[in-house]
């Protein structure tokens, strides 16, 4: 039997967590087939051996690929695009990468039984938990999303707050990535917007994922700035593929982070920042 869903995973030495990954995976209480697409970069640290362990034992939903040479390292982005999406059967797809895990054991089924009713959504997410040193935190969503369907273009005017592993979408009839795709550096909020075609986008109010922050203390400046200028570069380079009223969000939102990065490199410096400001300018 074909499965309806076809759940993609993406790994690189998370050996402490990706049996929690995988676990979850396997408890889910589905009234349809599933199958588990995994593609594993190389990993080091024993996360191939722990895999291999879970294939032996379900071979017929485990679908394990295990790249020879690290293709991070080589420059290559978008693992679960290039390796895992053309392997993926199933009507629809779900994402988690094998460091995040699921709580909820209905998970799939609630989230596929929302989109098999509702033609006009391509996109359902649900809210999650965010597992910083042994602390768990409900990641924020801004005002007014959370149990509502929405556009794309909400993903621009507030950044994006859906967490890769609470996401299930309509698999596209072709995957077509265009060239300024393999630009972004938030391949996430690339991909909704080819996969979406325009439909909605709906979060489900059912917390039911943990998404793990391993990084420790606040930014530093300098990596504020670095954050702020992958926006700016997200924005050059998604705009060709954005509808009018889309491309007006990002222009003002270029501003918005123009002038971020401003304050940061010169805080006491008006005359300087507006130099800056002035030579960092967007042309769209």
């Amino acid at each position: 039997m074909l499965p309806l869903v076809s759940i993609s995973c993406v790994t690189f030495n998370q050996a402490p967590y990706i049996r929690e990954c995988l676990d979850g995976f396997l408890m889910q209480q589905t009234d349809f087939a599933f199958e588990i697409i995994i593609n594993d970069d190389a990993s080091t640290d024993g996360t191939k051996e722990i895999i291999e362990e879970y294939t032996k034992k379900y071979p017929e939903i485990f679908f394990p690929f295990y790249q020879t040479e690290n293709q991070y390292s080589k420059g290559i982005r978008g693992m679960m695009l290039r390796f895992n999406f053309p392997r993926c059967r199933g009507k629809y797809i779900a994402l988690c990468e094998g460091d995040d895990y699921w709580t909820d054991p209905l998970k799939l089924q609630k989230q596929v039984n929302f989109l098999e009713e509702n033609e006009d959504v391509n996109l359902c997410f649900h809210r999650a938990n965010l597992l910083q040193n042994n602390e768990f935190i409900l990641h924020p969503i801004p005002d007014g999303f959370e149990g509502k369907s929405f556009s794309y273009i909400e993903l621009l005017r507030h950044f994006n707050f859906i967490t890769t592993a609470s996401v299930v979408f309509r698999k596209p009839e072709k995957f077509h990535f265009p060239k300024w795709y393999f630009s972004l550096p938030f391949g996430d909020l690339g991909m909704y917007k080819l996969f979406l075609d325009e439909k909605k986008i709906h979060c489900l109010k059912d917390v039911m994922s943990v998404y793990r922050i391993h990084e420790k203390g606040v930014w530093s400046s300098l990596s504020q700035i670095k954050g702020h200028e992958n926006y700016l570069r997200f924005y050059q380079n998604i705009y060709q593929a954005l509808n009018p009223e889309e491309k007006k969000v990002v222009k003002k939102k270029a501003k918005e982070v123009q002038l971020e990065i401003a304050k940061l490199k010169f805080p006491r410096n008006r005359f300087f920042e507006k130099l800056y400001l002035y030579n960092l300018f967007l042309k769209f």
